[in-house]
């Protein structure tokens, strides 16, 4: 969904890219910090998983932020200095994907939810994003819509990450974070169902 707000972002962001610009900081490294602050905010997460550990949770949630920014900012500052190319584009995206991985199971082996919604919620996002890229690779070009993308997911983590903080208690058998989970084990496959939808229908 937000997505769709692409445009307006990097329009508000032009003054952070010109500052990492100047400050000489690569796409590359904008990328690798970006998956160094994801890794420290899943192992944050599976910290943060007994009573007495919750004060993590604001660290994970601070990491996770940051982390997001700066892998917003690699594409554009990479455009901006004319580094655009494939291999920070698979590095960027291979990357994103071990991110997300960190995450989710930094979550699901915290004990915020049970083992089998850790897994379809993490094989959701994962054939989310696969089913993105695999637009490009049949010649449609990517493809990054559907019901939950990954700027969706990461906002809704930010958000769930410091209400769970805030309210620890279990709400219907699962903490905040845990039913976070479970809407990312319904919407990813629904959204990778739905991109899978389109493409095929763009097949010739």
């Amino acid at each position: 969904m937000l997505e769709a707000y692409r445009g307006e972002f990097e329009r508000v962001s032009e003054p952070l890219v010109n500052l990492l610009v100047r400050v000489g900081l690569t796409p590359n490294m904008l990328s690798l910090t970006s998956f160094i602050l994801a890794a420290a905010s899943g192992i944050l997460f599976y910290l943060s998983g007994s009573p007495d550990s919750l004060r993590f949770l604001l660290f994970a949630a601070i990491c996770m932020a940051l982390s997001s920014l700066l892998d917003a900012m690699d594409g554009a500052v990479a455009r901006r200095i004319g580094e655009a190319g494939r291999k920070g584009d698979l590095l960027d995206h291979v990357l994103d994907r071990y991110a997300d991985l960190f995450i989710l199971c930094g979550i699901s082996f915290g004990g915020f939810a049970p083992a089998w919604i850790g897994v379809l919620a993490i094989t959701g996002v994962l054939l989310t994003s696969y089913m993105g890229t695999q637009a490009q690779a049949v010649g449609i070009g990517r493809y990054y819509g559907g019901i939950l993308g990954r700027a969706d997911r990461l906002i809704l983590l930010l958000g769930s990450t410091i209400a769970n903080r805030v309210y620890p208690a279990a709400v219907y058998g699962l903490p905040i974070l845990g039913w976070v989970l479970v809407i990312f084990a319904i919407t990813g496959h629904l959204t990778a169902i739905q991109r899978f939808i389109f493409i095929w229908r763009r097949i010739e």
